[in-house]
């Protein structure tokens, strides 16, 4: 999903790098007769963004489960949520 929010950035004008974007992923497993099964995931992104950029930012954020190809295999069998910290850089 990280790659798909990066995309949809881009699209829209915002272009980070590096340490500007990242995610940490937590999976949850249980057990179904005696098999760990996936299912739940929790992503927590990281944006450092440039100034003016929020409402940008905040609509792609909206958006990019729902455009995400690795969201929409695993729909209906993994819950996935998220989360983003996000701080404006200076001018």
């Amino acid at each position: 999903m990280l790659g798909t929010l990066n995309g949809a950035l881009e699209v829209r004008g915002v272009s980070l790098s590096g340490d500007d974007i990242s995610a940490e992923v937590e999976g949850f497993n249980v057990l179904e007769d005696r098999l760990p099964v996936l299912r739940r995931i929790e992503i927590r992104y990281r944006l450092r963004i440039p100034p003016a950029a929020r409402e940008l930012v905040e609509r792609a954020l909206e958006r990019h489960q729902d455009k995400c190809p690795t969201a929409a295999t695993l729909k209906g069998a993994v819950e996935i949520s998220w989360s983003a910290e996000i701080e404006e850089a200076e001018a």
